[in-house]
């Protein structure tokens, strides 16, 4: 918990012995060592000196730090250092427009600090504090977007090491020793990003992206049907060790006939394969993306198509007819790298298993 110094000096300034981390930005290391440094540098929204901790979420990844105060995390119920929200691990602005709050945030020093400091002793009088600014009697309806929104599971593609400059003007002699990303950085709109703005929730390139993929379905996310008529499978996201075929069939066969049902708890994912395309789209439409089978919530998104000869075609070569396929298999396999083309397996000579005569 934060307390706030006694030191008139030092009014407001902030010291904590955790921070409020997302599951994401603290990483998959169940040992993580951090350091704390009390008052090491001043908040990057109310300006007010914290308490900063430091840490290396895991093996390859780039070391993180807290960017902002513990109050100005729980005004907006975000992470401190990624501003993402706690409870979907969506930008803010996603969350407000969504549930449709507003942002009564100050932006100007005098005002920002008097906020502040009434925030304190708000969140010092509620034990529970975090979260108690009224996120949690939003409509249900947002809350169902969000949570159709949201990932099912921690995105350490975060995490990464940043890219290096050196590779990106060709100077880089480190080659594979080298601890940065060896990559070209992509340009769009998306890389121009401002943390003020991300914690306001006002022109945030990112929260942009997210609103205007779920209005038109999605990048990435296939909430439009499929135009290739054959495809009739849905991919479930998010399952648990605990959901089995049975769990997931006794959801989707009221929508139509089931074909089969795949269930891979080491990817943590399924597919249900409906018979018909009509099932398929009808469980799509009703799940709307998203259901929850025993308190889990579960991703639904469209299969998609298996590519037929892809490589072969890459190679301007043609897939096999049906009858070479069968001529292949009647010759035996293939003789193993660098024999001649006369070589034959033990077990296709009759004689090495006690036989006078290779020809009966």
């Amino acid at each position: 918990m934060a307390q706030i110094k006694a030191d008139p000096n030092k009014v407001s300034w902030e010291e904590s012995e955790f921070p409020i981390l997302c599951e994401t930005c603290l990483g998959d290391n169940p040992y993580l060592r951090m350091t704390k440094q009390s008052q090491a540098k001043e908040c990057k929204v109310c300006t007010r000196p914290f308490t900063v901790f430091r840490w290396c979420p895991g093996v390859g990844m780039r070391f993180k730090k807290t960017e902002i105060c513990q109050t100005c995390a729980k005004v907006k119920n975000v992470c401190q250092t990624c501003l993402l929200d706690l409870e979907f691990g969506l930008p803010v602005q996603v969350r407000d427009t969504a549930l449709g709050l507003e942002d009564n945030a100050p932006r100007s020093d005098v005002n920002k600090e008097y906020f502040a400091q009434n925030m304190d002793a708000h969140f010092q009088s509620n034990e529970d504090g975090l979260g108690s600014s009224g996120f949690g009697k939003a409509e249900s309806a947002g809350r169902e977007m969000l949570k159709k929104l949201q990932r099912t599971e921690p995105y350490y593609k975060r995490n990464r090491q940043h890219i290096c400059s050196f590779f990106v003007k060709g100077n880089c002699t480190r080659g594979a020793e080298c601890p940065y990303r060896h990559e070209m950085p992509q340009e769009g709109e998306l890389k121009h990003q401002n943390l003020k703005d991300r914690y306001y929730g006002t022109n945030d390139p990112v929260a942009r992206k997210i609103l205007t993929g779920s209005k038109t379905g999605g990048a990435g996310r296939q909430f439009a049907p499929p135009e290739d008529k054959t495809i009739t499978s849905l991919f479930i996201t998010g399952v648990t060790e605990g959901i089995m075929e049975a769990d997931l069939k006794g959801f989707f066969y009221v929508f139509g006939e089931i074909k089969s049902i795949v269930v891979a708890h080491k990817s943590k994912c399924a597919f249900v394969n409906f018979t018909t395309r009509t099932g398929a789209e009808l469980a799509f439409e009703k799940s709307g993306g998203g259901v929850n089978i025993q308190g889990v919530p579960l991703r639904v998104s469209w299969a998609r198509s298996r590519p037929v000869g892809a490589r072969s075609e890459q190679k301007g070569e043609t897939a096999p007819s049906p009858t070479t396929i069968m001529d292949t298999l009647q010759a035996g396999p293939p003789p193993p790298p660098g024999s001649s083309s006369s070589f034959t397996y033990p077990s296709q000579d009759p004689t090495y298993q006690g036989s006078t005569s290779k020809h009966r």
